[in-house]
């Protein structure tokens, strides 16, 4: 019997060692995923101790220790857009205005150079929650538009702009990077 089975089996029972060791064992990636959809770790911190806490109290419905690291997952992920959609107005752009297609190769080429801290930082709220459940929870469109309350073809074209912005983001770091070695010379 390994460490997760052997906690996961204790803290079922209640036992507090065992739940530490849990959270312990997760908390540093999940609140990694929380503040990658709300760009404040203040804010990060916040929903991780409410989503250990609804995980104690319902660990009874998680079935298999094997399960628990999605099941928690899904838990942060759920509470990180109930807490966007609570706390932020999030601008989302109606499906008649979608921005022109970003070609798969020059969305692949950048995708090589992503500094996720410094591009979470600055992308569009409504950009990043969609690309976010499509890119990193593998959301369909479909999915995401009932999680969200929009529509499909808002969330395609939200996932579209969020590429485009994507790779205008990497054309201005790439600029500045050649112009402050021009200024070297």
């Amino acid at each position: 019997m390994n460490n997760l089975e052997k906690n996961f089996i204790l803290a079922k029972k209640h036992d507090r060692l065992a739940q530490k060791a849990l959270y312990e064992a997760f908390s540093g990636r999940m609140l990694a995923i929380a503040n990658s959809y709300t760009n404040n770790i203040y804010d990060a911190e916040d929903i991780l101790s409410n989503a250990f806490l609804k995980c104690f109290t319902k660990l009874g419905d998680c079935k298999d220790w094997k399960s628990f690291p999605f099941w928690l997952r899904k838990i942060v992920v759920n509470d990180s857009i109930s807490f966007i959609r609570r706390n932020k107005n999030i601008l989302y752009v109606d499906a008649a205005e979608v921005a022109e297609e970003v070609s798969d190769e020059d969305f692949e080429e950048e995708l090589e150079r992503i500094d996720l801290e410094d591009i979470f930082s600055q992308m569009p709220m409504g950009y990043k929650l969609i690309f976010n459940l499509y890119i990193f929870e593998e959301k369909k469109h479909q999915e995401i538009a009932e999680i969200l309350n929009i529509s499909e073809g808002t969330s395609k074209s939200q996932l579209s702009k969020a590429k485009k912005w994507l790779v205008e983001f990497f054309k201005t770091k790439e600029n500045e990077k050649r112009n402050t070695e021009t200024l070297k010379i």
